[in-house]
């Protein structure tokens, strides 16, 4: 008796031949469609944002390819200039164009996710509403959450930007804005792009002049957050809000 035929897995499918070629099953948009989007891989869903790969590679073997030179990792790839993803055999101007608009939108998924006032309980809390605001700059930045009394958020602003290094920050302009939102508290945060966690010595200066400028104001600062990348160091968790 004949055995029906099958397509082999789609990962032992030569890498040159097209995917209009695949069993239905295995061609990205046809298996979003059946099975839904949550059963393709990253490289799947990227295939699909390329629409095509070249005459070398399909559209899924390409994506592989790109996502391995970040090591797979999503956050590493939203980092990716246009010009970065146009080295890639396959991906012209239009393609670039179309993988930046996806994941920007990505990005601004989550912070509409956020845009109600919500409840700041620890650094945690701190550091999702303002972890993709930062984590993906190749430049610092420095913002501030306000807060009520009730420790929920008022407005989210940026302060200033800076270079590869550093940024400036203007102790009258942060508390300034900080009474025209009428908060209660503060939290600070900048990031480094460098991937270093670790507060430099101006970082630590920094954060006792405005604890102390706080204190005048009876605002409090209840935290200074770090970001870099996907982690986060808290001046409050690790105890270096004392204001000595």
């Amino acid at each position: 008796m004949r055995k029906p035929k099958t397509s082999p897995p789609r990962d032992y499918l030569p890498s040159n031949i097209p995917i209009k070629s695949w069993a239905e099953e295995d061609r990205p948009r046809e298996k979003l469609l059946l099975k839904g989007r949550h059963a393709l891989s990253d490289a799947e869903l990227l295939a699909i944002l390329l629409g095509s790969g070249s005459t070398r590679e399909s559209a899924v073997t390409l994506a592989q390819r790109i996502l391995q030179s970040v090591e797979n990792d999503l956050d590493a790839l939203g980092r990716l200039a246009l010009s970065d993803l146009m080295k890639f055999r396959g991906v012209g101007q239009a393609k670039a164009v179309t993988i930046a608009a996806a994941l920007e939108l990505g990005r601004r998924r989550q912070m509409s996710e956020v845009r109600e006032k919500p409840l700041i309980r620890n650094s945690t809390d701190a550091f999702r509403l303002l972890a993709p605001l930062l984590a993906d700059l190749p430049h610092e930045e420095f913002w501030m959450l306000f807060l009520n009394r009730a420790n929920r958020v008022l407005a989210r602003e940026r302060l200033s930007i800076g270079g590869q290094s550093g940024t400036i920050v203007d102790a009258k302009i942060l508390f300034r804005k900080a009474l025209e939102h009428h908060a209660a508290a503060v939290i600070l945060c900048h990031n480094h792009p460098s991937g270093n966690l670790q507060p430099s010595p101006a970082d630590i200066q920094l954060t006792k002049k405005l604890l102390q400028a706080g204190k005048t104001l009876d605002i409090a600062v209840l935290d200074h957050l770090i970001v870099a990348g996907k982690k986060c160091f808290s001046f409050a968790d690790e105890g270096l809000l004392s204001g000595k």
